[in-house]
């Protein structure tokens, strides 16, 4: 392609600034007879985080290479600012960078000149100095990259990513050997690239980070995507949980039934715990519903329901149902 018409192709891209920056419409990957992405779709906007997560061979990887350019879709399409990133990678390469789970640091070299390398590459690159006191490596810049910590590297790997200015970034486990501090400061910078606009894909197998910065997510399992949506209305979706301690002269089948709750019976800690969760009517009211039906009929028996505990679906809930293959799709 030409120098006019590299121009020409990031100008295209560059003429939407309200829509979606990355669109993925019914991805379809092969290898051979296996089919690893079976109709994924999804989008992701300016300052918006979008969280891929999955089952180990759910097919994320292959999402995400796809839709950094690196293969080209079997059927369906990838866009990002409007381009394909396999057929018109040089529309899209400056305005994109990733955090990948395989960094390729250069040991030997320091911090400065790992950064100095990739500040060379760029446009319009970011200052080293303001690069690494954003993600605390300010006291580093003269040590080797071989003396760092696992959590410094990724650190490091952030900062080469942030070099460039990217519209959208990648983040493939980006918090992957930082300890609970560096991970929490690391959600801030992350925090702070979506206030100034920037579209974030992230995959991490940390569900709390995903609860904490995603806007929206999709779980992935066996090539599909299963469960879609805000986190509330993912967690909303899968019910509110009521817990408590069997009392010792109440056996399983004198528990009542209760309309639009589920019962289980589990033992932790060498004692019996029922828990009932409620899926059905309003979202709102429904776990109240569910404590007060319990507490008349504990009333009624002259018993007292000990330890009660009431929470809503948890993010790792939904996941671990989906790992079962209890879900079916769901959307927003």
């Amino acid at each position: 392609m030409t120098t006019t018409a590299n121009t020409a192709a990031a100008d295209q891209g560059r003429q939407d600034t309200t829509g979606p920056a990355v669109v993925v419409r019914d991805l379809r990957q092969h290898y051979g007879d296996f089919e690893a992405v079976k109709g994924v779709s999804f989008e992701i906007r300016p300052g918006e985080l979008f969280a891929l997560l999955g089952t180990n061979g759910a097919g994320k990887t292959t999402t995400i290479e796809t839709m950094e350019g690196f293969r080209r879709p079997s059927s369906g399409s990838v866009r990002v600012f409007g381009l394909d990133p396999h057929g018109q990678p040089s529309g899209v390469r400056e305005r994109t960078n990733a955090v990948l789970q395989g960094s390729g640091l250069l040991d030997d070299l320091s911090v400065d000149e790992t950064i100095g390398l990739a500040h060379d590459l760029a446009a319009n690159p970011r200052d080293t100095a303001e690069l690494l006191d954003l993600v605390g490596l300010s006291d580093k810049g003269g040590v080797a990259v071989r003396q760092l910590s696992g959590g410094q590297k990724r650190r490091l790997d952030l900062a080469l990513a942030l070099v460039t200015r990217p519209e959208v970034l990648y983040l493939d486990e980006p918090t992957t050997g930082m300890d609970p501090e560096a991970r929490h400061e690391t959600w801030q910078i992350i925090s702070g690239l979506k206030k100034h606009g920037v579209a974030i894909l992230l995959t991490t197998h940390y569900l709390e980070e995903a609860e904490r910065l995603a806007d929206r997510l999709a779980i992935m399992h066996r090539g599909e995507v299963r469960v879609e949506g805000t986190l509330a209305s993912v967690l909303a979706g899968w019910g509110d949980r009521v817990s408590f301690l069997l009392p010792e002269d109440v056996r399983t089948g004198d528990l009542p039934e209760l309309p639009e709750a589920e019962i289980a019976v589990e033992t932790r800690d060498q004692a019996l715990w029922a828990t009932y969760t409620a899926m059905g009517g309003d979202v709102a009211d429904r776990a109240h519903r569910t404590v007060a039906a319990l507490i008349a009929w504990a009333a009624e028996r002259g018993i007292t329901l000990q330890h009660l505990q009431v929470r809503g679906a948890s993010l790792e809930d939904v996941f671990l149902r989906v790992a079962d293959g209890a879900a079916d799709l769901l959307t927003d």
